[in-house]
């Protein structure tokens, strides 16, 4: 069995502008909730978001 892959502290990428629905950032993907919740996150939360950021192509593990 291989190890998890490693990710960033956050997915935030400095491009902070919401999308034209006012759902996602359009910088990182995440939605509001995801951000404002993202400190208060535990592992399997944050991996989770990870996750389907990686399936919608908007981060890769580094």
């Amino acid at each position: 069995m291989s190890d998890p892959p490693e990710y960033r502290p956050s997915p935030c990428v400095q491009v902070c502008r919401l999308t034209p629905e006012g759902t996602h950032c359009e910088g990182c993907g995440r939605t509001l909730d995801e951000i404002a919740r993202w400190t208060r996150m535990d592992e399997a939360e944050r991996v989770a978001v990870w996750q389907r950021l990686a399936r919608e192509g908007r981060t890769e593990p580094v």
